[in-house]
């Protein structure tokens, strides 16, 4: 089982996708047992590893060809969404829940590029980058942080999508069903 993430779908009303859609790009690309998780583009898949390999790049081509804007996709198999959901550093804070956040990114990151990060940035939020993912801790609110996206890949030269913990646990538990459903 595989889960993608989709960057900047259905928020305020911009860059649409239908759920519908979408898991019929799936379908169509040969992906199994595809379930959409709310409207912020979350997909659960069965598939080949070449089929997951290469569904980021078509569905974003599909997404850019049918409804004309872009929509980065990152994936991670089950057992990578596992270990960020084992390894989240802020999992024993109170209100981790609410606070606590995962960016995905697309690449490794470059422990050079990793350096030039401020971690000073945001007065009251802290980051620690791991892999492929960045466990965001943001207590005045997402909204507020000044560790965005955009500051994310500007300077570690990837793509990132983030999910707060809610998301992130309930489509862990997600997979988890899926897998003893094989």
């Amino acid at each position: 089982m595989y889960v993608a993430l989709l960057r900047g779908i259905n928020v305020g009303g911009k860059h649409i996708v239908p759920m519908k859609m979408l898991a019929e790009m799936f379908t169509c690309a040969g992906c199994e047992r595809v379930q959409t998780y709310i409207q912020s583009g979350n997909v659960l898949f069965a598939a080949s590893p070449a089929v997951a390999r290469g569904i980021a790049e078509s569905t974003g081509q599909e997404i850019r060809k049918r409804l004309g804007h872009e929509a980065p996709v990152i994936v991670r198999s089950s057992e990578q969404f596992a270990r960020v959901i084992e390894n989240n550093p802020f999992a024993k804070r109170k209100d981790f829940e609410n606070f606590s956040h995962v960016l995905f990114c697309a690449d490794k990151l470059s422990p050079a590029k990793v350096k030039a990060l401020d971690p000073q940035r945001s007065r009251g939020d802290e980051f620690v980058c791991s892999g492929q993912e960045i466990y965001l801790w943001a207590p005045n609110g997402v909204a507020k942080t000044k560790l965005t996206n955009a500051y994310f890949d500007g300077v570690l030269k990837t793509i990132c999508t983030g999910r707060n913990w809610r998301t992130v646990g309930k489509l862990g538990e997600m997979l988890l069903t899926n897998q003893s459903l094989s």
